[in-house]
């Protein structure tokens, strides 16, 4: 996170109320986002602790409503004047924006790729074929359409005996299925291992050649309100232009497949040289019998058409998809 401190710590300064959830991953984010955000204002920020209704349901995200029953709380609190801003994921936001409220910034990007966690350590490959070697299939734990569709994928294409296995919970949770012995191993984010100190227990990075992240994958959200101009400007130092950009072209492509974590979606989008992005889009079905891979480059002008361009980016990229078939590997599509 970048950005030059607007003013000299003022300790009388009001505290900022930032909203996060309860998650240690989520506290972990926010008191990173907290830290800078006081060296940019010199007001101190308090972290406000927000209970949503994914946080509490045991029932699969594609049964609750998707990845937005984490934002709904903490953008509730914001309109009504309970915090001052919020921290999210961004992978977590839908596509649609508020009215009354802002996405001030979106930091640098951390890793974006998954992270195999499994027994011993070992990675994808020779887990598959140890296990097969004792006559039964790899079982990998995740929560996620996408990244089932891209397992059971690359486990068609190769023969291999794979099981994927549909889990919930927190990273402790997810880890104690492997630890605990009920699953061979489970697929997470790297970003998200790597801001709780816990990079040291993956056994392999999921190369997005194997397997392409979410929308916005490793990225963060900081919205506040649209009245509250001047915090805007402030968080507006923590922004990272090409990150923003980048995660615009994913997250249009995604609301143009009209898709949300119900539907196994993929989206990456990647700088190459002379500003040019590259955006690859995976669609499937989670069985992994087909799956649609598709990408589109184009130039960027880092002006103030930047997001723009992206977006029309991700609405082209989509509409191939489309036109291939990607509607009925989603199945109902989520609006």
């Amino acid at each position: 996170m970048n950005g030059q401190p607007l003013t000299e710590q003022a300790p009388g300064a009001p505290a900022l109320r930032l909203g996060t959830r309860r998650s240690a991953l989520a506290m972990a984010q926010s008191g990173m986002v907290a830290r800078e955000v006081t060296r940019l204002t010199g007001r101190p920020v308090e972290l406000v602790e927000i209970t949503t209704y994914g946080d509490t349901s045991r029932e699969a995200l594609a049964q609750i409503g998707g990845t937005g029953v984490f934002v709904s709380a903490l953008r509730d609190a914001l309109l009504e004047g309970r915090i001052d801003f919020a921290v999210h994921s961004l992978k977590d936001l839908p596509t649609a924006s508020p009215e009354g409220l802002v996405l001030a910034a979106v930091p640098e990007r951390e890793d974006v790729r998954d992270a195999l966690v499994a027994a011993e350590g070992l990675n994808l490959d020779e887990l598959v074929e140890k296990l097969a070697g004792a006559g039964r299939p790899a079982r990998i734990g995740t929560g996620s359409p996408r990244r089932m569709a891209q397992l059971n994928a690359w486990a068609v294409a190769r023969g291999a005996q794979l099981e994927t296995v549909a889990i919930r919970g927190n990273v402790d949770t997810r880890i104690g299925y492997v630890t605990g012995g009920e699953l061979d191993a489970v697929v997470l984010a790297t970003a998200g291992l790597n801001r709780l100190g816990r990079s040291a227990e993956i056994s392999q990075h999921l190369d997005p050649e194997l397997m392409i992240p979410a929308p916005g994958q490793g990225a963060l959200a900081i919205e506040c309100t649209a009245a509250d101009t001047d915090l805007a400007a402030a968080l507006a130092l923590l922004d990272h232009a090409p990150t923003r950009v980048a995660v615009a072209a994913e997250r249009a492509l995604l609301a143009t497949l009209e898709a949300g974590c119900s539907a196994p979606v993929a989206a990456l989008a990647t700088w190459g040289r002379e500003n040019e992005l590259r955006l690859d889009g995976v669609v499937g079905n989670p069985d992994g019998t087909a799956l649609l891979k598709m990408s589109a480059n184009g130039p960027i002008v880092l002006d103030e058409t930047a997001e723009q361009q992206a977006r029309a980016l991700g609405h082209a990229l989509a509409a191939r998809l489309l036109d291939a078939g990607a509607a009925a590997l989603m199945g109902e599509r989520a609006r």
